[in-house]
């Protein structure tokens, strides 16, 4: 996770408003790793003062619905993080180039996160991180695992960190 931290630190050193987009569905035990990461710095968004703004934006199984509110908040950068099936431990947490999440699953949206991607970074013309979460299974009605939990830990301490450091 240190190396995921410095990542991200020099990925968001210049930012002026960052919104996090957590995406997945509670209802598919660890596809809910996104959302659980978003409900999560949901606390801290209010709280934070001077640079960088920052926004939290849950879009469950259909982020497009909050397109909308992202580009009326004007983001210099935007997190998204979500489960991704890349044959990883459960529980890894990867820092995926937009430009090539072709090779990473994200199976439970209504939209392929590459259409929706392509259409942020056109629209918004901002720094795009999406974040990606290794899940153990993302059977219906199952929990949330260790692992996940876990994960969804680190990556929320690492966040509030970074944003406010």
């Amino acid at each position: 996770m240190i190396n995921l931290k410095k990542k991200l630190k020099e990925k968001l050193k210049d930012a002026g408003k960052i919104a996090l987009l957590g995406i997945g569905s509670e209802l598919r035990s660890d596809d809910a790793a996104g959302i659980l990461v978003a409900k999560e710095l949901e606390e801290i968004q209010g709280r934070i003062k001077g640079k960088p703004e920052f926004k939290v934006f849950i879009g469950g199984t259909a982020p497009e619905n909050v397109t909308g509110e992202i580009k009326r908040f004007k983001p210099t950068h935007l997190i998204i993080i979500d489960s991704a099936e890349a044959g990883e431990e459960p529980g890894s947490v990867m820092l995926i180039d937009p430009g090539e999440i072709g090779g990473v699953s994200f199976s439970t949206h209504a939209l392929p996160s590459k259409i929706m991607v392509d259409y942020l970074q056109d629209s918004l013309k901002c720094v795009i991180i999406m974040l990606g979460i290794q899940p153990k299974t993302i059977k219906f009605g199952e929990t949330v695992s260790p692992a996940i939990v876990g994960a969804v830990k680190e990556v929320v301490k690492t966040l509030k960190e970074i944003i406010r450091d």
